[in-house]
């Protein structure tokens, strides 16, 4: 997706409670609240457009493919499934050893593949040794750029504009629609967005 596609923003009486962005016909159309503050719409229509990116985003990356390549460069294990997962705020991958399943924020999108590639190998380094310990770092730092995307990591973390991590948020992401659902409970809404 282009981010110089336009935006509408469509403001209905009817809708109370979500907030839902999608693209049709090439133009991102965002659905609000009538009653809802320019603020707001501002903030959500931000975000959305932002989750909608690396949702098309992560559609273009093939994470089985790419993981198996790791996996077989650094003598890792393969996992059982590995995919992107949007309500990853206060970290870049997880693992389940036991069940072999690996998930890797979607936020990863839009950094260099050097960056990707290293959370990947962190992950499947879990599937070996659990904790951060001696044997589990020699095995990451195999990779020969985990140094830098560590430290590339941890500038995004610290970055004072990071737009990464939007407080309270989470987006469900359905057939290409974007929805958040607000609270609306009284004249002065306050809209939280929540997973429904």
């Amino acid at each position: 997706m282009s981010a110089e596609l336009p935006v509408e923003i469509v403001r209905s009486a009817r809708r109370k409670r979500t907030v839902e962005a999608q693209i049709i016909n090439g133009t991102i159309r965002v659905h609000v609240p009538a009653r809802m503050k320019q603020s707001e719409v501002d903030r959500y229509t931000a975000e959305l457009v932002a989750r909608l990116q690396r949702a098309e985003a992560s559609d273009r990356i093939d994470l089985v493919s790419r993981s198996t390549v790791l996996a077989r460069r650094y003598k890792l294990p393969l996992p059982k499934s590995i995919r992107f997962v949007d309500n990853q705020k206060s970290q870049w991958g997880s693992c389940t050893p036991a069940t072999g399943e690996i998930r890797l924020s979607s936020r990863l999108t839009q950094f260099p593949s050097w960056v990707l590639d290293y959370v990947i190998v962190h992950e499947l380094a879990h599937l070996i040794e659990f904790h951060h310990n001696a044997k589990f770092t020699a095995l990451v730092d195999q990779y020969p750029k985990a140094e830098r995307a560590r430290g590339f990591l941890i500038g995004v973390h610290y970055a004072p504009d990071s737009e990464d991590v939007v407080d309270n948020g989470a987006v469900a992401v359905d057939n290409g629609a974007v929805d958040v659902e607000i609270d609306s409970g009284s004249d002065e809404a306050d809209y939280r967005p929540t997973l429904f």
